[in-house]
């Protein structure tokens, strides 16, 4: 598809109208999925309708489930919003876009220079995660499931080279969650909006900067139009989670096999989704560099080791402040990322370094 198509489709104008109960009918029950992404969209888009159709299908047709990308009954800044009051049964977005509900909800997406993909479903499966998800996402009447995840994401699109902190200040930077609280700390004045509309910015020269993902959807978005510097090392996201989240009472009103499928269809995708973005972000980066002359630039460590700084403040600020289950889920992120901490210099760290080496294998 091409990219005009998507900067079409990710309209955000489209006015939000109230739906009916989830429609029951000769034993099959349909739900409205709203998404935060354009329709297909390589990376999320795709991720979404993959979801839907993996539902559907091991429900054997009982549950349908009907796809609306953003813009189409709500922006996709909205969905969070709109399943919680039942406008909608389902959406798929990223935690990372609710931190205006909660801080907290942050944690649950991506951590500057915390979790990898592997590790945050770690978390979420083996270290508690799961459950405090669920009583922080009870509060907004959804229920939640981890369902994918980009891997890790890139420092993003630049017009202009920055070589340390000093360039930062005053950059007009694209980007969400926890990485847009840390860059404000560092200067920048960050904007969040939408992949197509991060397109628009940049060319418009509004944007001095931006991240969205990584290779596979940025190529498809055509940033590499607008911006030829592309940083890599994209710390502030090392392992951007993908969910989907339901509204409580379309959930409960679920017989137990049928959320047993919404369960395991989430589950079954994480990984599926993680390995797609990982081999076409590889793909795709060859063609940036190949094709199209994109200049791939380490980011720097001065501004790394910033980052990190500035997010162990934001972390301790969370674990002193908030109240009880922010303060509990904090913790338990500090706790994992601590374990994952001591492990992974032996275990995958290790395998990447030996990688490196100087030894005769075929490439």
């Amino acid at each position: 598809m091409k990219r005009r198509t998507f900067l079409a489709s990710a309209g955000i104008g489209a006015a939000a109208s109230t739906l009916a109960a989830p429609a029951i009918a000769q034993g099959v029950t349909r739900w409205r999925m709203v998404t935060a992404w354009p329709r297909n969209l390589p990376g999320p888009g795709v991720a979404a309708q993959m979801l839907a159709d993996r539902i559907q299908t091991l429900s054997g047709g009982r549950l349908e489930i009907e796809l609306f990308p953003a813009g189409e009954i709500v922006p996709g800044m909205g969905v969070f919003d709109a399943v919680g009051e039942g406008t909608a049964d389902i959406y798929h977005a990223v935690p990372a876009y609710w931190g205006s509900k909660s801080q907290a909800i942050l944690l649950f997406g991506s951590q500057p220079l915390g979790l990898t993909a592997i590790e945050q479903h770690g978390w979420m499966l083996h270290g508690g995660g799961q459950d405090l998800y669920d009583r922080m996402y009870a509060r907004f009447n959804l229920k939640p499931f981890l369902c994918g995840n980009s891997g890790a994401q890139w420092a993003g699109w630049f017009r202009s080279e920055v070589t340390g902190v000093d360039d930062l200040r005053g950059l007009r930077y694209r980007t969400t969650g926890l990485n847009a609280l840390v860059m404000s700390r560092l200067g920048a004045a960050v904007e969040a909006m939408s992949g197509p509309a991060m397109f628009q910015a940049l060319q418009s020269g509004a944007l001095d900067a931006g991240e969205f993902i990584g290779p596979w959807t940025d190529s498809t978005l055509g940033f590499q139009q607008v911006a030829s510097i592309y940083y890599d090392n994209g710390v502030g996201e090392p392992g951007s989670a993908e969910e989907c989240a339901v509204n409580l009472d379309s959930w409960n009103a679920l017989p137990e096999d049928l959320q047993t499928v919404v369960s395991t269809a989430a589950e079954s995708l994480y990984n599926v989704v993680l390995t797609e973005y990982t081999t076409k972000h590889a793909m795709a980066l060859r063609e940036l560099v190949s094709q199209h002359g994109v200049q791939v630039k380490a980011w720097p460590e001065e501004i790394i080791i910033a980052m990190g700084n500035a997010m162990g403040e934001i972390v301790r600020e969370m674990r002193d402040g908030g109240d009880e289950l922010e303060r509990e889920i904090t913790e338990s992120y500090i706790a994992y990322r601590a374990l994952m901490a001591d492990y992974m210099p032996h275990a995958e760290a290790a395998q990447l370094a030996a990688r490196s080496l100087d030894f005769d294998h075929p490439t």
